[in-house]
């Protein structure tokens, strides 16, 4: 298939700039992959949709205030980073914002002074290893200096670093939010627990490179950017008795699907933990997930090819076409999707 396919037009003013309050109550597209039909009502409704026995399967990744703006020692000039992925104690890959202000042996000062930082390499590609120095909790000093690394869709400031981060967040290490689970609250996950619906997590560390366009024309040659995932026993556990018995297994987002379908595709759900680069695109046979919840995506993305290949080609653009009609909110802070 060609990345044109997956073109849509979206007005600017349907992008969220701001997330909805409280959480549940976006809007839900339903959308049935087998029939194509399309209802529409809002999230707080999801447990109409739901059965006991079913499972939800949530990415319980924390995004970290990865966004880091420092000055060089020598000349003060400004730089700024995006933390990527930690490779060492003290040592981490890092995007360096624009010009040549990050070459090896370059040091930086960060918060005035709380860290400090050395280029050590530039890796292929463009990305940096900075080894840093600090006193302290290096997760306490960035909640401190750090911003949250927000799409760079979103214009307006966030206010509540909180926001962009699921109520269920738990290990740190994300540079984005994983971003359908923004819609739950504590509230209404332990009331979908009293009917029935089992709750099961998997870690899967969000990189920017969910970001990253395709620049292929033909989707075959992407190559995908690889994440760290983790499949715990009881979730392994949940999923295998859930299938069993008949219920179904759903994940809440595109994170937890490719952390189950990476697994899956092993031969066996079990508990096990590794990098994934597995590219879901319309033709992938799913091994595991039987529903979907998910966000509208950006066009020609790697997330709406996913969608597309769970939902079907012609029933995901024309949901997206009607979406785009009815003025659904779209991207990290809008309106959601159950695909079942």
């Amino acid at each position: 298939m060609k990345k044109s396919d997956f073109y849509y037009h979206l007005p600017e003013e349907l992008i969220a700039q701001t997330p909805i309050e409280p959480r549940n109550h976006s809007r839900l597209l339903l959308l049935d992959k087998n029939s194509g039909h399309i209802g529409h009502d809002r999230f707080y409704n999801l447990k109409s949709y739901l059965k006991p026995g079913d499972c939800l399967i949530l990415n319980n990744t924390r995004v970290i205030p990865a966004r880091l703006f420092g000055t060089r020692t020598d000349n003060n000039a400004v730089v700024e980073f995006v933390l990527l992925s930690q490779k060492s104690a003290k040592v981490w890959e890092a995007l360096a914002g624009p010009g040549k202000k990050a070459k090896p042996g370059y040091r930086f000062n960060f918060g005035n002074g709380l860290m400090k930082a050395e280029v050590i390499d530039v890796l292929e590609g463009g990305n940096r290893l900075i080894e840093f120095a600090y006193d302290g909790n290096f997760y306490n000093i960035l909640d401190r200096i750090g911003q949250m690394p927000l799409p760079h869709y979103i214009k307006q400031k966030l206010e509540n670093k909180e926001r962009y981060q699921t109520v269920y967040s738990k290990e740190l290490g994300s540079a984005a939010a994983p971003t359908a689970g923004l819609h739950f609250t504590l509230e209404m996950l332990d009331e979908l627990k009293s009917m029935g619906i089992n709750i099961g997590y998997v870690t899967l560390h969000v990189g920017l490179g969910t970001f990253r366009p395709v620049k292929v024309e033909r989707i075959e040659e992407h190559k995908m950017h690889s994440e760290h995932y983790y499949m715990p026993k009881e979730t392994a556990d949940l999923i295998n008795d859930t299938k069993r018995r008949g219920g179904r297994v759903i994940c809440v987002g595109t994170t937890s699907c490719r952390t189950v379908e990476t697994v899956a595709s092993l031969g066996e759900i079990k508990e096990c933990s590794g990098d994934t680069s597995i590219f879901i695109y319309p033709g992938y046979i799913f091994k595991c997930m039987d529903g979907l919840i998910t966000n509208f995506h950006l066009p020609e993305s790697t997330l709406i090819m996913l969608v597309a290949a769970f939902a079907g080609y012609e029933n995901t653009m024309n949901a997206y076409k009607v979406a785009v009609q009815e003025k659904y909110r779209f991207y990290s802070f809008g309106d959601a999707m159950f695909i079942y």
